[in-house]
């Protein structure tokens, strides 16, 4: 069987990006890490370079030294995701919570309470009680009847009545 030129040269080509794969793999790696401080992170972004080495593979084999190009490749990748990662930093930095008051009894009473709920009857009082929608609206998200939101106010109020005399009777108030 014959193969074409391009074949030919197709192999060829696939030969050389291999053994300087093989070569310079493990050396890259390392040298990530020590950038990087975590080795998955390494792993993947010495992946990445050899992804677009093969990608550019006719123009970077002829480079007089491929691989000070993979380690450019390599380098500039460790340095947008460490980049990446400090504005990820940042902004959770930013984003999060100064001081979170913590949960008063009645309230660790008022969520236990609730957990012992139907679905349904729980989604109702929150959405109706704690982000003061009205019944019409509490429908159009759950999906369902106003009727249906109506008899989830009605039988969640009266279950948790009933757990909250029950649990205000077992602590002697």
């Amino acid at each position: 069987m014959f193969r074409s030129r391009r074949e030919v040269t197709d192999a060829a080509a696939g030969a050389d990006f291999h053994s300087l794969y093989s070569a310079h793999y493990g050396e890259l790696v390392a040298m990530l890490y020590a950038l990087s401080g975590d080795l998955g992170d390494a792993q993947d972004m010495a992946q990445e370079t050899f992804a677009r080495a093969w990608q550019r593979w006719s123009s970077v084999v002829t480079y007089d030294d491929p691989v000070a190009w993979l380690r450019r490749v390599a380098v500039n990748l460790s340095t947008s995701r460490w980049r990446r990662k400090g504005v990820a930093r940042r902004f959770l930095e930013r984003s999060r919570v100064e001081h979170v008051p913590e949960m008063s009894p009645d309230r660790v009473v008022l969520v236990t309470a609730l957990r012992t709920l139907p679905t349904g009857q729980r989604q109702a009082l929150v959405l109706h009680y704690l982000a003061d929608l009205p019944v019409a609206e509490i429908a159009r998200q759950l999906g369902t009847a106003e009727g249906t939101v109506k008899s989830w106010l009605y039988r969640g109020r009266a279950a948790l009545a009933a757990q909250l005399t029950e649990e205000a009777a077992r602590d002697g108030v």
